[in-house]
């Protein structure tokens, strides 16, 4: 055991030498606490959001009547003369958007003559103006019309929907994969025609063959798209008579065909595995499902496959980059002020602010590189840009360059924290420097340089700024991915959670209903970023256990 360097004679203690222990660690739990604090609140802020509250029919002192959900309740504000204990009021999220204007009310406790909860109200849950809360008044379909019996009018609204559902899952993969793929080709054989014309090819007789072989292509691909076209009327046709009529609590009447309900539920005569049952469908569409009603309903896998996706393209740019660079500062550049102004620079990148990064990428990427591209490769696609615009190609790239800098330091920390007897004895036995590095130091190094990759991934899945001008949009319906060629299709906007949350949380009309969106969309962006950062961490200590450098 080393001992104890015996202080000089004279020394006074360093002030900081007397901060106890007990001091820092104190400070450290009150960190995670609030860290475990805020991660509770959105937790119950997020997933509360899902589970089927009870309908509550509530009677005003003026003889107004309301159906909603017990949105929160808060004390109101009295002069602080008055001696009385302070009134209470209920905000109801009444539903209805397209009968009465407005989702919420405010309802004062004290007004309030009767509270009851109707056993046959119903939660209505619609592809357009958001929930319905109400009555079931009628069912018609093709070979019957329910409307006395209110059980028999549930069941038959619960046995049709199944079938309404499939319906309208076949029209939509009629309007987005059939009809797609013919407006994919005939756009194809258009954007043909223009290269020909483009390149004067038509004045010659290959070109002319040309010419009549993709007209006859286009003219084969419109008789298709009628025939096309016919079969989507006549299936529309066939949905439109199964209906349902929903009558709110003061007799406003709905008619909606089926295939319009998304989801239809009593609340007020759900058992407790009922709950659970719609709780996990709602949170299966949350996850599964594209967003609808301007984005404050239904789900937001494009959002969570675009953060996913912009993330990995990012990591694969910036690690070679970030490694090469380091390699070169540490291992091959000579020391001197030229290599110190280098790291200087390259410490200060890590300070600018993320919206310079965004103004760089829209100038140099998507006006300047994707402009070029544009107009040496997609000419007959002009005006409409091509990669001339933001796309998830562009947005991935000003992240790399945003976070390179996290790369470089940390991976220039494990290349120093490799022992030089390493690189000593490796070129004793007669291996080259390059040798040395890529079987040696690089080996011993890969536990830093994955550090540097994780605290890269978690920086640049949260940023928005500069993906709100580089090809983040509020609502892409068309992946990156698809069964197109090429299938990768990196020029295209994309969906983002990060920019989903300032949408909805900012943008959205319906600022009160979207609150419990955002607690959501944060919950799940945090599950994201732990997922990847968990994954990069494996990898990490798999390679560390392998390669022995778990002091690296």
């Amino acid at each position: 055991m080393t001992p104890a360097r015996p202080a000089r004679p004279g020394r006074r203690p360093r002030r900081f030498d007397r901060i106890p222990i007990w001091f820092t660690g104190s400070l450290l739990g009150i960190a995670l606490l609030m860290i475990v604090g805020l991660l509770g609140l959105i937790m119950a802020r997020g997933l509360g959001t899902f589970w089927p509250w009870p309908l509550w029919e509530v009677s005003v002192a003026d003889g107004t009547r309301y159906l909603g959900l017990v949105h929160r309740t808060e004390l109101i504000p009295q002069p602080a003369e008055r001696s009385e204990s302070p009134a209470r009021r209920t905000l109801y999220r009444i539903g209805n958007r397209d009968v009465y204007g407005l989702d919420f009310v405010w309802v004062d406790d004290a007004q309030i003559t009767h509270r009851t909860r109707p056993t046959e109200a119903v939660v209505l849950e619609r592809l357009e103006w958001g929930p319905f809360y109400g009555f079931v008044q009628s069912v018609r379909t093709p070979i019957q019309a329910v409307q006395d019996d209110p059980a028999r009018r549930w069941e038959t609204l619960r046995r049709e929907l199944p079938p309404a559902r499939r319906r309208a899952r076949a029209i939509r993969y009629i309007e987005r994969r059939v009809v797609g793929n013919i407006n994919t080709a005939m756009e194809r054989h258009r954007l043909a025609l223009r290269r020909l014309e483009l390149r004067h090819a038509l004045a010659n007789p290959l070109g002319q063959a040309q010419q009549r072989r993709h007209e006859a292509a286009i003219a084969d691909l419109n008789a298709r798209y009628a025939r096309v076209a016919a079969d989507l009327r006549a299936k529309r046709q066939e949905d439109a008579q199964s209906r349902a009529v929903f009558a709110s609590i003061d007799g406003h009447v709905i008619d909606l065909p089926m295939s319009a309900i998304v989801r239809v539920y009593r609340p007020n005569r759900l058992s407790v595995p009922g709950r659970v049952g719609v709780y996990l469908d709602r949170l299966r569409e949350f996850v599964f499902d594209p967003p609808r009603e301007a984005n404050s309903e239904g789900g937001v896998a494009p959002a969570i496959f675009g953060t996913v996706m912009m993330t990995l393209l990012m990591s694969l740019v910036v690690v070679p980059l970030g490694i090469l660079a380091a390699l070169y500062l540490h291992e091959y550049a000579r020391q001197g002020w030229l290599v110190s102004s280098v790291r200087i620079a390259v410490n200060n990148l890590a300070g600018v602010p993320s919206i310079v990064f965004g103004v760089f990428g829209l100038g140099f990427f998507c006006y300047f590189l994707g402009g070029t591209i544009d107009h040496l490769w997609f000419p007959e696609r002009l005006p409409t840009p091509t990669f001339g615009g933001g796309g998830i190609l562009w947005a991935s790239l000003t992240l790399a360059l945003l976070t390179v800098p996290v790369v470089i330091v940390a991976t220039e920390e494990a290349l120093a924290a490799v022992p030089n007897g390493l690189r000593e004895a490796s070129l004793a036995c007669g291996a080259t420097k390059f040798q040395t590095i890529w079987r040696v130091v690089l080996p011993s190094a890969v536990p830093g340089v994955l550090t540097g990759t994780i605290l890269a991934m978690a920086r640049g899945a949260g940023e928005v700024a500069p993906l709100m001008i580089t090809g983040v949009v509020k609502l892409a319906p068309d992946l990156p991915i698809d069964q197109v060629a090429p299938f990768l299709h990196l020029e295209r906007k994309f969906m983002h959670l990060g920019f989903h949350i300032y949408d909805v949380g900012f943008q959205s009309p319906n600022v009160e209903a979207s609150k419990a969106m955002v607690y959501m969309t944060t919950l799940l962006l945090l599950g994201v970023v732990v997922c990847l950062n968990l994954a990069a961490m494996q990898i990490r200590g798999r390679l560390r256990a392998k390669l022995g450098g778990g002091d690296v």
